[in-house]
């Protein structure tokens, strides 16, 4: 399955804020019309939603997410902390909870151009690794510059004061103009940006990724 590029307000109104996709939020009175609609929810709905959320919430094709949980199940640790941390170490992720892209797309779009500089060097994987004390900035080009910079200046939205813009986790550090990241260490999956329940994640999967 590939990566979603349909309707963002589509999702949001079924899976609730997804700040990854969009800095959009659904209306108060829509949110209500569906939860009156939806009934009572079957646990593999409710497994399935928590899925669906994760990866588009990432940007993933249900390939990638797979793979994930795979790697998470061999890695010593929790399986579900394991992959959220896993999630919030791609760079485009990194790129996001800094504020240098207002969405994952968006910095992935800016990896994709090659405008990202990981320590000094160009990287144009969305999905590369970041890792403890990666330093990451716009390549030394005034386009590059200027999108990241925008990003960090631009004000919010009328629609985004719906609800509160997702604080920089203390895992990472942005220093001013020309703007550089630092990686200072692995995530606590305290500070991941979205509400989930990951162990439900783990169990939608059981079966697919048992070998």
């Amino acid at each position: 399955m590939s990566r979603y590029r349909g309707p963002r307000f589509k999702k949001i109104r079924r899976l609730g804020a997804l700040p990854g996709l969009t800095k959009k939020s659904p209306r108060a009175v829509s949110d209500l019309r569906n939860q009156s609609r939806s009934g009572k929810k079957s646990q593999y709905r409710i497994r399935l939603e928590e899925k669906q959320k994760l990866r588009f919430h990432y940007g993933l094709t249900e390939r990638q997410l797979i793979q994930y949980v795979r790697i998470a199940r061999k890695a010593k640790g929790p399986t579900g902390q394991v992959l959220l941390q896993l999630l919030e170490m791609r760079l485009d992720n990194i790129l996001f909870r800094l504020g240098m892209a207002p969405t994952i797309p968006a910095a992935r779009q800016l990896v994709n151009h090659r405008h990202i500089l990981v320590n000094g060097r160009i990287v144009d994987i969305p999905s590369y690794r970041c890792k403890p004390r990666d330093i990451i900035m716009a390549k030394d080009k005034q386009k590059s510059r200027a999108m990241i910079q925008n990003s960090l200046e631009s004000p919010p939205a009328p629609h985004e004061h719906e609800h509160e813009k997702l604080p920089r986790p203390n895992h990472l550090t942005l220093a001013p103009y020309p703007y550089k990241g630092l990686v200072n260490q692995i995530i606590d999956t305290n500070w991941v940006g979205l509400k989930i329940n990951e162990l439900l994640v783990i169990e939608y999967y059981s079966r697919q990724t048992k070998t």
